[in-house]
């Protein structure tokens, strides 16, 4: 029961407040007619079957990375086969950022202009930019307290709307012929401009993505039993709604929101504070999805390097600072952009419909993997290829309305994305490395060089080689030529990132026993990289086991038993002035640098102690110049061939 009730406050915040603004997107402008709320009504049922019942609840919980679902963890199952897939999982999971920033503001939104039932003229935008302002402000201290109160909160809030809807539902049991999936058909192919109003009935299965992104905090079963309680309560309130529409056929209901209008009088205003709640916490849970997704994004390489933060010990409770202040500015524009809820409808939806899409690709792949039938994969995609199409194309119509929000922040985040994705291949690609056996025994002489002052007992680098004698160029030129640093023992430490989301694994090899050693840490793609920490307890298993002696060689420390000291080394690569760029390259890797140079440092990134760091600049050619002719000329015959001054001519000429 009490994974039944956190699963009830984690995931259905998104999906669980559609009630408010649905209907409402429906009818907005129209005289309500029995076919607008019927065909509203079936289309409503069968959305919410297909995409979260079937789609969602049924078959993406099954393609779970180790419990661990959403879209970049659904990438990670693919990446190694058909890592092309990136396209859809960097375009699926800046939608659903995009997403994050217009939940808040349409929720929280919806809820708070109820007030104008009891208060008309309340002035509501202040109080909305309020709560959505506290909502950012309390995330740097966790949400583990108040964390506590969602499932309660959000068990009173799926009561009432079953209470109300089904109150409602009774006095006009006729309107539950609306799940006759004939009406859905003649409302989209009949009624004047039909089919364009899948764009207001997609918001009712909105939360479907975050559904499947938090499946890691509550696990598929409590998913699936609580979606039973939650899908019929949604219904119920649709259907009384629907019901209470049908009674008000002929009139045009502008500034009236059908989800209040079935509440009772007496009933208004707790029903706004719960409301109110109920938004507060949809908004957290796009919020916590949003971090979850930057930290998987860092962990994959698609994401500048950011400070992550740990603010309570809850299972994948994580704080990003960027993001939520970005998230926050984003929310406070949209909301004094757009002003209402009525207005931000146009804004929401196109995003999600999106990443649904990409969901979609990234799911086939994965099941055609998996060897399943071939004939599922075929029916799978002939229900979702035309039922997506429809509302992605019914949603594109909001564009010119508000839709170009969610595009322009959508783009943003995919900019950022794809530069720092091709930049590190660009980059990766002209990494030269060495055979280190050709540098062992110059290791071992240096090491033992007496006429070199010794630059650290332990000297360690950070290396990207994934073989065990290999070893990029820059390093050793590092080690021996830059400055020659000469060191007791050796240490390279690669870090892999594993597709599995918590894999804490770690290998050594003894390449050349007490000279040369090679740490692999094997991290899940959710681990955050403490290498210092890691390596720390990597090496005092390695004395514990006695296959190293970190004791100092210094005779007179030795004596004492003194530890000797560990120095790392981070070459950070710069952008060559040497290189001659042509084409999209020069672009990438300008921006690619630009977003270095404001990212989180290296030595910070890994958790490294700055203490004991040293930063080494390694310039990057990425496209050498073309090749020159530079001639030579002597003194005496480099004359003018005037006896007056040159004139001043330009560089160029």
């Amino acid at each position: 029961m009490a994974g039944l009730l956190v699963a009830l406050g984690i995931i259905y915040g998104d999906i669980g407040t559609s009630p408010l603004y649905v209907f409402k997107a429906i009818i907005a402008g129209k005289e309500i007619s029995e076919l607008l709320i019927l065909g509203g009504l079936s289309c409503i049922f069968w959305t919410i079957t297909l995409q979260t019942t079937i789609k969602y609840v049924s078959i993406a919980l099954n393609a779970d990375n180790n419990g661990e679902g959403g879209i970049f963890a659904l990438f990670a199952l693919v990446r190694k086969r058909k890592p092309y897939l990136i396209v859809p999982a960097i375009i699926g999971g800046c939608a659903l950022l995009a997403d994050g920033m217009i939940t808040p503001p349409i929720s929280v939104s919806s809820a708070i202009e109820g007030l104008n039932i009891r208060y008309p003229g309340l002035p509501t935008l202040p109080i909305v930019l309020g709560i959505i302002t506290l909502i950012f402000l309390v995330q740097r201290m966790g949400t583990s307290i108040v964390g506590k109160m969602f499932g309660p909160v959000m068990l009173l809030w799926f009561g009432m709307l079953a209470i109300t809807g089904f109150s409602s539902l009774i006095q006009n049991p006729w309107i539950l012929k609306a799940l006759n999936p004939v009406w859905a058909i003649e409302l989209l192919t009949l009624y004047p401009k039909g089919f364009w109003l899948l764009g207001a009935v997609f918001l009712c299965t909105t939360g479907a993505e975050a559904l499947y992104s938090d499946m890691g905090h509550c696990g598929k079963n409590n998913i699936r039993a609580t979606w039973i309680f939650v899908k019929a309560a949604l219904l119920l309130n649709y259907f009384g709604q629907g019901a209470w529409l049908l009674s008000h056929v002929g009139k045009s209901l502008e500034d009236v929101n059908p989800f209040y209008a079935i509440l009772p009088e007496w009933f208004v205003l707790p029903g706004i504070i719960i409301a109110t709640l109920a938004t507060i916490i949809a908004s957290q849970a796009m919020i916590s999805g949003s971090f979850t997704l930057i930290a998987e994004a860092l962990r994959l390489n698609v994401w500048p390097k950011v400070t992550i933060k740990y603010p309570s010990n809850f299972k994948g409770q994580i704080y990003v600072p960027s993001l939520n202040w970005i998230l926050w500015l984003g929310c406070m524009i949209i909301v004094i952009y757009f002003k209402e809820s009525s207005a931000m409808e146009a804004a929401y939806g196109l995003s999600i419909v999106i990443a649904m899409c990409m969901t979609t690709v990234l799911l086939v792949n994965l099941l055609n993997r998996r060897r399943t039938p071939k004939y599922l994969i075929a029916l799978l995609l002939i229900v979702y290829i035309p039922v997506e199409g429809s509302f992605l194309i019914a949603n594109i119509e909001k564009i010119p309305a508000g839709g170009w929000v969610t595009l322009l922040v959508s783009s943003v985040f995919i900019f950022i994305m794809w530069v720092w994705y091709r930049g590190r291949k660009i980059k990766n690609r002209l990494t030269e490395f060495s055979n280190l056996k050709e540098y062992l025994p110059i290791l071992q002489q240096l090491s033992n060089d007496e006429s070199i002052s010794k630059y650290s007992t332990h000297l360690v680098y950070l290396t990207s080689a994934d073989h065990l004698y290999e070893i990029e160029s820059k390093i050793m030129y590092s080690i021996l030529q830059k400055r020659p640093k000469r060191a007791d023992v050796y240490w390279f430490v690669h870090i892999h990132v594993d597709d599995q989301p918590f894999t804490m694994e770690y290998k050594v090899d003894h390449i050349t026993p007490n000279d040369v050693i090679r740490v692999e840490f094997r991290l899940g793609f959710r681990i955050e990289q403490k290498i210092n920490f890691y390596f720390r307890k990597v090496v005092e298993e390695l004395v514990r086991n006695k296959e190293i002696d970190v004791t100092s060689r210094y005779a007179s420390l030795r004596d004492q038993k003194i530890t000797g000291d560990f120095r790392f080394v981070v070459l950070k690569r710069h952008l060559s002035n040497d290189n001659d760029f042509e084409g999209i390259e020069r672009f990438i890797m300008q921006s690619y640098f630009n977003l270095d140079h404001l990212s989180l440092s290296e030595e910070k990134a890994f958790g490294l102690d700055t203490s004991s760091v040293t930063i080494e600049k390694v310039p990057l050619i990425v496209s050498p110049m073309r090749d020159f002719k530079l001639k030579r000329v002597y003194t005496d015959s480099f004359v003018y061939s005037h006896k007056q001054e040159p004139e001043e001519t330009s560089l160029t000429s």
